[in-house]
């Protein structure tokens, strides 16, 4: 029978491998609007989403590291994210910049949401290391949030 202590060790790599997953299907939808927005403010969400892009991927190693170190599994292909993620997929690569932005905003929230669900999860788990971790994370969230928010005033 499963200890306390072991299920929130469990509890603490799901919700780990649910911010993994979502770290990357928003990072791979970041480029995906990186590479095809259009308009007049084309340089500057260009270079918005890239920096954003850039930020949600170097949180991947470090998260599935977090998740390896708690001996857990972390996701194994675009399948197993598929299956975890909050983070739905956009293929239309004609929408305009105020949608780009506006999902973008939405799916920052889905991530900060999980995040939270981390922050508890961690503390549950006493995994003082990805508690800590977690609060840069979700920092880095809320200001893509403020600033996607911001974009659409």
């Amino acid at each position: 029978m499963p200890t306390t202590g072991d299920n929130a060790r469990k509890a603490n790599i799901a919700a780990l491998n649910g911010a993994l997953a979502d770290h990357l299907a928003l990072y791979l939808k970041t480029k995906n609007f990186h590479w095809h927005v259009g308009g007049s403010r084309f340089r500057d969400l260009h270079l918005l989403f890239d920096e954003h892009a850039t930020e949600l991927f170097g949180n991947v190693d470090l998260i599935a590291e977090r998740i390896r170190k708690q001996g857990g599994l972390a996701q194994t292909s675009i399948g197993s994210v598929g299956k975890t993620t909050a983070i739905a997929d956009q293929d239309d690569a004609s929408l305009s910049a105020d949608a780009m932005v506006a999902e973008l905003r939405d799916d920052n929230r889905k991530l900060l949401a999980r995040l939270k669900e981390v922050k508890e999860a961690s503390d549950q788990a006493n995994d003082y290391a990805t508690n800590g971790m977690v609060d840069e994370w979700i920092d880095q969230a809320e200001q893509r949030v403020w600033f996607l928010t911001q974009t659409l005033q």
